[in-house]
């Protein structure tokens, strides 16, 4: 019997759609500033659909972002609300993990924007210090080049707590960044840093298998969550998206994600769970397949 962690899924999405609120570059901090509880819902929502770990509603935590809107003064303020959010959600279950989640510094999906690496560590390192005392684990989310990887990786080396890379890849080549630098050229970054595992994440669940084939070289616990997106459109890498600008796949219902997760076990994989367009029923039914394979879900 293997043990496999089974990672929430959707969480900023999720929160927008429960939200019916128009959609801004905030993107879930926005919901959270209006509709605080809705947070510890969808935490409450994938406990109950049998994942194990939360995932803190900090993604687009940053001060850039916040800045934009006169808000950077309420960034820790902001990150102590989805800590408690994930806490509650966590407290009421009875059991589970939180995970403190650290998004892109600048924008999702682009490489090509991102600080000097001393103040992206400072920037991680800011959240890291406010985080480390209430998560299990930090998961450095949606990766798109080495640079993003080295300065989040730098910001959480020594922080106590076990460190998870997360990393996404190009739509159509599992085995690239988004930066179009090869996935394999992570390397001398693992062996500086040692995270305690690395995933693939926001990204096609078609481009996973070539991806986990890269990584389980590494010898670390691996694993992936894919997204559920058509495709990441020009609009959404424009200055200030907003997530109206992608498109929600229709083919990929729970029962055909579950179908891609249950591959990426056959290749070795455990950690698995969902990314964006992947919500509490997707994680339910990978849940009881599973439980169906006779896998312990830890």
């Amino acid at each position: 019997m293997t043990e496999i962690t089974l990672l929430d899924g959707s969480i900023g999405q999720e929160l927008v759609k429960r939200s019916g609120d128009r959609a801004t570059p905030l993107w879930s901090t926005q919901v959270m500033i209006d509709h605080p509880d809705l947070v510890s819902d969808v935490h409450t929502d994938y406990f109950r659909a049998g994942a194990t770990i939360a995932s803190t509603n900090s993604y687009a935590l940053h001060r850039n972002r916040l800045e934009r809107v006169a808000l950077e003064a309420e960034l820790l303020h902001l990150v102590d609300t989805a800590l408690a959010q994930a806490k509650a959600a966590r407290d009421a279950h009875g059991s589970g993990r939180i995970a403190g989640v650290l998004g892109p510094l600048l924008a999702s999906y682009r490489p090509d924007l991102h600080p000097p690496l001393d103040l992206a560590t400072a920037r991680y390192g800011e959240l890291v210090a406010r985080m480390r005392d209430h998560v299990d684990l930090f998961l450095i989310e949606t990766v798109s080049s080495l640079l993003e990887a080295e300065g989040a990786l730098a910001g959480t080396d020594g922080c106590g707590k076990p460190v998870w890379l997360a990393l996404t890849v190009m739509d159509e080549d599992g085995s690239c960044l988004r930066s179009g630098e090869a996935l394999a050229d992570i390397a001398p970054l693992v062996a500086r840093f040692d995270p305690d595992a690395l995933l693939i994440n926001c990204s096609r669940p078609e481009a996973i298998p070539v991806a986990l084939d890269r990584i389980k070289g590494f010898k670390k616990p691996f694993g992936a969550y894919a997204n559920g997106f058509t495709r990441i459109t020009e609009a959404f890498l424009a200055d200030a998206p907003t997530v109206d600008a992608l498109e929600q796949r229709q083919d990929l219902g729970p029962a055909t994600y579950a179908d891609h997760a249950m591959g990426w076990l056959d290749q070795g994989a455990t950690i698995v769970g969902g990314c964006c367009e992947v919500g509490p029923a997707h994680i339910a039914e990978l849940a009881r397949r599973l439980r169906a394979a006779g896998h312990h879900i830890v």
